[in-house]
């Protein structure tokens, strides 16, 4: 790459950070519904034509803010997961470590936390290309069920019987090498755990839950209890 070429990739870099910094602070202040990309561009001090060229769309430019709040979610997740596996935990610790680490980023991030898990956007429908970061939580608990059902194994509620093809249906698509209830039981949890924390950041455990780092230490492992991860945990 040319000095020119490399100047060129740099500064388009450093605009396109500042085109999602302003829209990310109109977020916060507006709400994702109201995102005007002629309002960013105004902001910045560019003419919307110029704009345009980073981001044809506003559609566009909150795919971008969506991967991006999913990306550094999914960083958080494995980083704590990481740092619990280095410390030697056992999958119920590492559980709880993710669980942790979601509820964290979403405190310190409401605004995209909001973006990502609250109210559907009117008029925008997120492509294919959001799925591979929308994962990366999901995926990591998936791989801790996946792992203590290798080794020390988990414990199988049964479904009832109306249940079955449809938690059969779900272990083919998402872990078939997983016990279609234990599957099933994987995808209640991860409603449990979001729902958690939606109803902290978004204020329904007002007046109702003082403790709530405890409080949802303590849910996250009922729920893991649930997936089935119920045995002697090393602490």
């Amino acid at each position: 790459m040319s000095t020119a070429q490399g100047a060129r990739a740099r500064a388009r870099i450093e605009v396109t950070s500042a085109i999602k910094d302003e829209a990310r602070r109109q977020l916060a202040a507006e709400g994702a519904a109201k995102l005007s990309l002629r309002a960013v561009a105004r902001e910045l001090g560019m003419v919307s034509s110029a704009l345009y060229r980073y981001f044809p769309s506003r559609d566009d430019l909150l795919t971008a803010l969506i991967i991006d709040a999913y990306d550094s979610l999914g960083e958080g997740a494995e980083t704590a997961h990481a740092a619990v596996v280095d410390a030697g935990a056992g999958p119920l610790r590492r559980w709880v470590a993710v669980c942790e680490a979601v509820r964290g980023w979403a405190l310190g991030h409401p605004h995209e936390y909001a973006l990502i898990y609250g109210s559907p956007v009117p008029g925008y429908k997120a492509p294919d290309t959001t799925v591979p970061a929308a994962s990366r939580v999901g995926l990591l608990l998936i791989g801790i069920v996946r792992d203590a059902h290798r080794s020390v194994g988990v414990a199988r509620t049964p479904v009832p019987a109306e249940l079955r093809p449809e938690a059969e249906r779900l272990a083919a698509d998402l872990a078939p090498d997983l016990p279609a209830e234990v599957v099933a039981a994987l995808v209640a949890a991860w409603a449990q755990v979001y729902g958690l924390v939606g109803f902290e950041l978004f204020g329904q455990f007002n007046r109702v839950v003082e403790d709530r780092e405890t409080f949802f230490r303590h849910s996250v492992s009922r729920i893991a209890h649930g997936v089935g991860l119920v045995f002697p945990e090393k602490r």
